[in-house]
């Protein structure tokens, strides 16, 4: 056995693997990816009617105005970083993922239903109060939070259910936010996969293009 043929060899093969696996193959897949799924390759961003990138379509963001359909819960205020805001340690999670609070975990109870203190500091306004006041029939996904805490999406029923507030601070006719509420409805992956979604971002920005 000739040891520099071999160490020739073992050089030679380490060469071909690292063109083939670090050169060849990823700008393959970048090439498959920018002719084939430029839009989700490049982030799949949404923009505003500026052309002001306003953030990701399978990335939630909070929305809490009258003016606008409002988002689901999120144990971290849609931010992968930990909320600086939370003096109950609610939200603290650290970065995006579910609460993993129990149904009878008193935090999740006082987060929903609420909870008085005679500190202010500690007085935490429920999220089904919050609903009720607001006229909007609560659904389960108003309610909970999502596994990630970053879901970009609602069920079509807790759309509908913000239409009357929407409609009432923006001056517009409820069947047309109906029509927006369609138009901007995911289907089932595949078509068999999970169910319908509306993504609240793209609603929000289809709003606003029409008031």
């Amino acid at each position: 056995m000739n040891p520099i043929r071999e160490i020739t060899k073992a050089i030679r093969a380490t060469l071909v693997l690292w063109v083939l696996v670090a050169i060849i193959y990823p700008f393959t897949m970048l090439a498959v990816s920018q002719v084939a799924f430029r839009e989700q390759a490049n982030g799949s961003l949404l923009r505003n009617a500026q052309g002001q990138v306003v953030g990701s379509a399978p990335i939630g963001q909070p929305f809490t105005s009258d003016r606008y359909f409002n988002s689901r819960p999120s144990t971290t205020s849609y931010s992968t970083a930990t909320p600086t805001k939370d003096a109950n340690n609610i939200l603290k999670t650290g970065v995006s993922g579910a609460s993993n609070l129990a149904p009878t975990n008193p935090a999740l109870l006082d987060r929903i239903n609420g909870k008085t203190d005679p500190d202010p500091t500690k007085t935490i306004t429920g999220d089904l109060p919050r609903l009720q006041q607001a006229g909007i029939k609560p659904t389960a996904d108003l309610l909970y939070t999502s596994g990630s805490s970053l879901d970009p999406h609602i069920t079509p029923a807790a759309a509908i259910a913000q239409i009357q507030r929407v409609a009432t601070a923006r001056k517009l006719p409820p069947n047309r936010l109906e029509a927006l509420i369609s138009q901007n409805t995911d289907d089932r992956a595949l078509g068999i996969f999970g169910e319908p979604g509306v993504n609240v971002l793209k609603l929000n920005l289809a709003l606003d293009a029409i008031n």
